[in-house]
C-alpha cells in the first residue's frame, strides 16, 4: 500500500485508549504498490525540503547531521518529543487533530501494529526499501513488516537477550554458568541455601518487557494480528511453562522479584544481592555505568535453554524509524529513514555515541565492533557474544495492536502473582481473560480464546 490521505487518520487513531472499535475505521482503495522511479527520488532529495523528525535518542543530531551533508537541501528538525509512551500520546494527538504530527517518527518494534492497524504509518515499499531486507538482522525485518508485505519501518537497534553474571560469587559458591533453565533453577537453589541474602537472579515483578523476551525465548506465540483479527495466546503452552517454572522458583524464595530500575534494585546490583541479571545486549553497557563498584567482576553469556544444546533467544527492546502517514514529503522522509539507519557512518555511530546495539547485518560481524573488549567484563569481548546472540532470535513473534492494554493487565495478574509469590500459572490465565475481554470490547474479532 501507498500512503493515504491524513484525513484517514483521525477515525480510530485513540482506538488504544479510547475504545474505538477498529472496524469502524473508514479506509480508502490503497493505490498500487507502484515503485517511485529514481529519477523523482533524485528530484525530491535536491529540493529544499524540511523534515520534522520526533525522537528521544540523545545527541541524534550528530547522524542527522550526517544525512544533511549528503543531502543539504534537506533540513531535518528534530524534536524531542518524550520518549516511548509520552512520544505515542502526543503522536496519536496529533494525528487524531489533522494536524502537527511529525514526517518521521522514532517508533519501537512492539507499537509497529498500533499504529499500523489505525493507518498511521507510511508504507515503505515504494520507496525502496524492500531492497534493504539483507542489510538487516532477519528477525528485525520480520518485526517491521506486517502481513501484506507492507514495510512499516526501518530498523535501528535491537536487544537480543543474554545473562550477565557475577563470576566472583559464581566461584564462591561453585556455581558453573547454567546453559539450561534446570541446571538455572538447581544453582538458584544452592546458592540460595549456601548465601540466604544473595539471589541467582531477581524477575522484576514490575518489568513485562522481560517477561515478553522469555515468551520469546520459550517459544510462545501470545500474539497474532491480521488484519481486524487478533489471536491471543498470553497462556499457551510455552507460556505456561514459563509461568510455571518462575512460579516455582518466586514461591520457593529462590529468585527476588524487585521493582527493576529503582534505588533499591540499583544497590542490589552494586552490593551482590544479585548474582546475574537476564537482560538484553543494551544491558552490557548500562549495568557497567550503574554498578561501577562491581567493575571486573561480571561476565556474559547466552540465556539459559528450555532443551539441552539449543541456541534460542528472545528480544527486549530495540527501536525502528518509521515515517508518518500524511507527511507531505513521503520520498523525502521514506529516504532519510533508510540513510540514519543503514549508511555505514551512522550505524557506527550509533554503536559508538549512543551505544546502541546494532541491527545491521555487515556491523555485527564487522571486527572493529565485535572484537571490542571490556574491562567491566574482564576483557571479555561481550559484543561478540551478543552478536552470535542476534541470529537465535525466532523470527516468528508479533506483537498486539494494544500493548500499552497488554502490560497494564499483565502486570496486574502475573506481575502481582509474581510479587505476592502466588499461583503464576493461574495468573496468566486471567492475563488471557481480561485481554479477550478487552479484545471483544474494542471491536476486535479474537482467536485463541
Amino acid at each position: 500500500m501507498a500512503p493515504r490521505t491524513v484525513r484517514l487518520l483521525a477515525v480510530c487513531v485513540l482506538a488504544l485508549a479510547a475504545g474505538c472499535t477498529p472496524g469502524s475505521t473508514k479506509t480508502a482503495e490503497a493505490p498500487a504498490n507502484t515503485a517511485v522511479s529514481q529519477a523523482d527520488i533524485d528530484a525530491a532529495m535536491q529540493t529544499p525540503t524540511t523534515l520534522t523528525f520526533w525522537t528521544w535518542v540523545p545527541d541524534i543530531a550528530k547522524e542527522v547531521a550526517v544525512f544533511q551533508q549528503k543531502y543539504p537541501a534537506i533540513k531535518v528538525n528534530v524534536v524531542n518529543a518524550g520518549q516511548g509512551t509520552p512520544e505515542y500520546t502526543k503522536l496519536r494527538t496529533a494525528l487524531k487533530a489533522g494536524t502537527g504530527a511529525p514526517d518521521v517518527v522514532q517508533m519501537e518494534f512492539q507499537y509497529i501494529p498500533t499504529f499500523s492497524l489505525t493507518k498511521s504509518l507510511v508504507d515503505l515499499r515504494p520507496y525502496g526499501a524492500g531492497a534493504l531486507k539483507p542489510k538487516f538482522v532477519d528477525w528485525t525485518w520480520s518485526q517491521v513488516t506486517g502481513a501484506g508485505g507492507e514495510i512499516w519501518a526501518i530498523p535501528q537497534d535491537t536487544g537480543p537477550m543474554g545473562l550477565l553474571y557475577r563470576a566472583d560469587i559464581f566461584d564462591r559458591y561453585g556455581i558453573a554458568v547454567p546453559k539450561t533453565w534446570d541446571e538455572f533453577a538447581a544453582a538458584a537453589e544452592k546458592l540460595h541455601t549456601a548465601a540466604p541474602g544473595v539471589y541467582l537472579t531477581n524477575l522484576a515483578a514490575n518489568q513485562a518487557g522481560t517477561w515478553h523476551g522469555l515468551q520469546w525465548q520459550a517459544g510462545a506465540k501470545p500474539y497474532r494480528l491480521n488484519g481486524t483479527t487478533v489471536g491471543l495466546a498470553v497462556n499457551d503452552e510455552a507460556s505456561k511453562k514459563l509461568s510455571g517454572y518462575w512460579g516455582d522458583l518466586v514461591k520457593r524464595d529462590l529468585v527476588s522479584t524487585d521493582p527493576d530500575f529503582t534505588d533499591n534494585w540499583f544497590q542490589g546490583l552494586n552490593r551482590g544481592r544479585y548474582a546475574t541479571w537476564i537482560t538484553a545486549a543494551w544491558g552490557p553497557v548500562f549495568l557497567s555505568g550503574s554498578a561501577k563498584s562491581t567493575a571486573g567482576k561480571w561476565r556474559a553469556a547466552p540465556l539459559p535453554q528450555w532443551t539441552a544444546g539449543a541456541e534460542v533467544s528472545g528480544n527486549w527492546g530495540g527501536s525502528t524509524t518509521a515515517v508518518v502517514q500524511g507527511t507531505k514529503n513521503p520520498i523525502a522522509a521514506a529516504k532519510f529513514a533508510e540513510f540514519l539507519n543503514t549508511d555505514p557512518a551512522t550505524t557506527k555511530m550509533f554503536n559508538t555515541e549512543q551505544n546502541f546495539f546494532p541491527a545491521t547485518n555487515d556491523l555485527l560481524a564487522d571486527p572493529s565492533f565485535t572484537g571490542r573488549t571490556d574491562p567491566f567484563y574482564g576483557g571479555q569481548e561481550v559484543n561478540k557474544m551478543f552478536a552470535g546472540i542476534s541470529a537465535t532470535v525466532d523470527t516468528g513473534f508479533q506483537w498486539p495492536p494494544f500493548l500499552d492494554q497488554s502490560v497494564t493487565d499483565w502486570t496486574d495478574t502475573v506481575g502481582k502473582a509474581l510479587a505476592d509469590k502466588g499461583d503464576v500459572v493461574a495468573a496468566s490465565d486471567q492475563w488471557q481473560q481480561r485481554l479477550v475481554k478487552y479484545a471483544k470490547d474494542q471491536g476486535f474479532e479474537v482467536q485463541g480464546q
